[in-house]
């Protein structure tokens, strides 16, 4: 294989952990909070501290930098077509609502979790939920986006 191949392969494996990872967590979160057991909770935002720095966040790096070096490796693709200007946009937006709004809301849910607050735990779990989702759905259209290639 060459490294073009390797570079694509390695891409799609890291977007695969990021996706795949956000869809159970999704699935999980929602028997979380439908179960409305405080226990629950507790160990669910318990789990994002470990997850989101071991799991999500080197598979999101790992996408940006191997897309990166794709780009930079091919004498096809360059920074200045559509399709990547889109996808680094959308991967910026999925970024951002993970690094603003996601680890707020897992800051604000464990906090209450320590305070016994469950109600207000279970609260922030489900707002974010809906972060998550709204990732997803940024990274749906970026795969989208780079298997269509508009603008090319």
């Amino acid at each position: 294989m060459s490294l073009y191949e390797w570079l694509l392969f390695l891409h799609i494996v890291a977007a695969m952990i990021w996706v795949g990872g956000l869809i159970v967590l999704g699935v999980l979160v929602t028997l979380v909070l439908r179960s409305g057991e405080a226990e629950a909770i507790g160990r669910f935002v318990a789990s994002l501290r470990v997850l989101g720095p071991t799991t999500l966040a080197p598979s999101m790096v790992a996408v940006i930098g191997f897309g990166i070096w794709l780009v930079l490796d091919s004498d096809v693709w360059g920074f200045r077509q559509t399709w990547i200007w889109l996808a680094l946009l959308l991967f910026a937006a999925a970024f951002l609502v993970g690094a603003i709004f996601q680890s707020r809301t897992a800051i604000a849910a464990g906090r209450a979790v320590g305070a016994g607050d469950h109600r207000e735990a279970a609260r922030q779990l489900a707002r974010w939920s809906w972060g998550m989702r709204l990732i997803v759905l940024l990274l749906v259209v970026a795969a989208w986006d780079m298997v269509s290639k508009p603008g090319l």
